[in-house]
């Protein structure tokens, strides 16, 4: 866990109360922990978010002050959040934020669609514009039982429209890519900055490799691991899986004989698997992506898809291997025919360094105090 930071002077928030938003706390994955950082930088700011289990995240947010939307009585965990899709835009509205100054939202979904007090400033900490509303619409549909999709639909267009609205009331976007930064300007018509988001990259430690690739993500279609252990089996080679999610036992049954399916492990478990993997694969166009982060900052490369956050953390043939995009058959020769072990360790460590949480936390201060120093917010559509 991050070491906390609060605010300083210069970040203009003094005798201003600050309210800090995330989605949802349900699971620790990259969103989670960059927002986990987000609130070490506020150190006295309440978190608001439509649903929290305080056992699965513990212990970043044991000593915060936590409001949930009025969804939490339905005891909804990870596994059943999605249920509640249509439910989600009102429920975020009535977060009782009009007290609060400034707002810091952490948003990959619905938490930019918080309605903040008059005179407050917005500042959204985007991971993406919301996937499933917009250019993963149709695809997402299409993975919908068949009997379904016609009302998946329906959701789907007023939750677009929806977040639309949502997106022209926040006052200020700040980006977590530049994948991001053009989503955000072609979705929602507007500027924002990037800011990389947090990788604690003290935690890992180098060790010699062994003979296994490793995919740490969550196990839905649209992550594309199906390419990657398809790939795998073509190359003979074996994968260990990190991760939950709907796709789990389909792909657990089709790639027995390549893969071996860990579900979710401890950091320290995690750590290890990074530092001992000959590369982390990475099928599918990453906003961001912190695992490739983390593999690096283990001293491991990574063989990715040459698209979206890979582009900003993976320098082809010095710190892993980029393939065109959908290309299997590439992935695969890929895992044949490069020595993975030839990178150059410290090389790969160093280029972590660059998204560490202290770099991080810096820029994020530094960008909120510019945002709110000495401006008055917008009128609210």
């Amino acid at each position: 866990m991050n070491t906390k930071t609060s605010m300083p002077d210069g970040a203009n928030t003094r005798g201003r109360s600050v309210a800090l938003v995330h989605d949802y706390l349900l699971v620790m994955r990259g969103a989670e922990r960059a927002f986990a950082t987000i609130a070490d930088c506020f150190s006295d700011a309440p978190i608001y978010t439509l649903l929290f289990d305080r056992r699965v995240t513990a212990p970043y947010f044991d000593s915060r002050q936590v409001t949930t939307s009025y969804l939490q009585h339905l005891r909804v965990g990870q596994h059943g959040f999605r249920r509640l899709l249509p439910f989600f835009p009102r429920a975020i509205e009535h977060l009782p934020l009009q007290n609060h100054d400034i707002v810091v939202s952490s948003s990959s979904a619905f938490a930019h669609g918080v309605r903040p007090g008059d005179g407050a400033t917005h500042i959204c900490y985007c991971h993406s514009p919301f996937r499933y509303a917009h250019f993963e619409r149709e695809q997402t549909i299409a993975e919908t039982p068949s009997a379904l999709r016609p009302v998946m639909s329906r959701v789907l267009t007023r939750i677009g429209q929806w977040d639309l609205a949502a997106a022209d009331r926040v006052d200020h976007y700040i980006a977590n890519s530049e994948v991001t930064r053009r989503r955000i300007a072609d979705y929602y018509g507007r500027e924002s900055t990037v800011v990389h988001p947090p990788v604690d990259v003290e935690r890992f430690h180098p060790t010699q490799p062994e003979g296994f690739f490793l995919i740490v993500t969550e196990l839905v279609p649209h992550k594309r691991v199906e390419l990657a252990l398809q790939a795998a089996r073509c190359a003979g080679k074996h994968v260990k899986v990190v991760g939950s999610g709907p796709d789990r036992q389909r792909l657990k049954a089709k790639f027995h004989d390549t893969a071996q399916f860990l579900g979710r492990v401890s950091d320290f478990e995690l750590n290890g698997l990074y530092s001992r993997a000959q590369a982390l694969l990475v099928p599918n166009i990453e906003e961001f992506g912190m695992g490739m982060v983390e593999a690096q900052a283990a001293g491991r490369p990574v063989l990715a898809v040459d698209a979206g956050g890979a582009q900003e953390i993976v320098a082809s043939g010095e710190t892993g291997q980029l393939v065109p995009v959908g290309d299997g058959d590439a992935f695969a020769e890929a895992m044949l025919e490069i020595d993975f072990e030839a990178f150059d360790r410290d090389l790969l460590i160093a280029s972590a360094a660059r998204f560490s949480a202290s770099s991080f936390r810096e820029k994020l201060v530094d960008r909120v105090a510019c945002l709110t120093r000495g401006t008055v917010a917008r009128p609210r559509p």
